[in-house]
């Protein structure tokens, strides 16, 4: 007996010391719960991260290529106003025209809200404020993304509008400095909802980004503080921001999460 439980010890030791050296037990998944596991195995990764997977090479393939789509459309657009000598084009007119024409008080108090809380500040505090909520519920690439798509928005943008120096409407209701192309606010908004739409992963935070987006575009051209062209470049802006930048965090995060290869070694 002493001669087979023995060796049978050593396997054991043996098999114990492979574990404990990097082999993954099934069901454990870099600290999530996968489907299928049953109540008791969950129990075990409660303490670690519940961040979700990136996404599979499809989605992220969409998202790059919307990306580069609206980067275009941004250079495309730049151009255009470039060549009007940054007057502003037919289309600014019209909807200028439609803004005067119905301006009132209830509008302008409707419009002063987005353009107050989407403001420098308004939008320093909520992105705080989202960026500590991804890090409590420990999302803590979410977090990174979201910030790090903010901090760009407004690195390019705010250079690139006092470059162009695109005069405002003469009768603008909110600021008169000339950098009204592209619009901030509208740039900080698209690239905050983009960004909660693709980590969230949820309809109806596309649904509440979208129309916080047009309701931003509208505010900014019914205060006449942008051209219609001014708006729709910020929200060019912040499409080609957010997608950009959450396709390479996820690319870093796969990357990351790769083995290397035998080869590497």
């Amino acid at each position: 007996m002493i001669g087979v439980n023995g060796p049978a010890r050593a396997l054991h030791r043996q098999a114990s010391a492979g574990k404990s050296d990097g082999e993954v037990t099934p069901g454990a998944h870099n600290g999530r719960v996968s489907e299928g596991e049953g109540p008791g195995t969950a129990g075990l990764h409660t303490a670690a991260s519940v961040e979700p997977l990136p996404h599979p090479e499809p989605h992220r393939a969409v998202v790059l290529v919307v990306g580069v789509v609206a980067t275009v459309a941004f250079v495309v657009l730049r151009f255009a106003v470039a060549l009007g000598g940054h007057e502003p084009l037919p289309a600014d007119l019209w909807w200028h025209d439609l803004m005067v024409a119905t301006l009132g008080e209830v509008g302008i108090i409707a419009a002063w809200v987005p353009a107050i809380v989407g403001g420098t500040l308004g939008m320093i505090v909520i992105g705080i404020l989202l960026v500590a909520v991804f890090l409590w519920k420990r999302r803590r690439w979410d977090a990174v993304t979201l910030a790090s798509a903010i901090i760009v928005v407004v690195a390019i943008g705010a250079p690139m509008a006092a470059v162009i120096a695109r005069v405002r409407p003469e009768d603008s209701l909110a600021e008169s400095v000339a950098t009204s192309f592209p619009s901030g606010h509208t740039a900080v908004a698209t690239t905050m909802a983009v960004t909660l739409g693709l980590l969230l992963r949820r309809w109806y935070v596309w649904l509440a980004g979208g129309l916080w987006v047009l309701y931003m575009m509208w505010s900014r051209t019914y205060l006449h503080a942008h051209w219609l062209s001014d708006v729709v470049a910020g929200m060019l802006e912040g499409v080609a921001v957010a997608t950009l930048v959450w396709s390479a965090v996820q690319a870093y995060r796969i990357r990351r999460a790769t083995p290397s290869s035998p080869e590497a070694v």
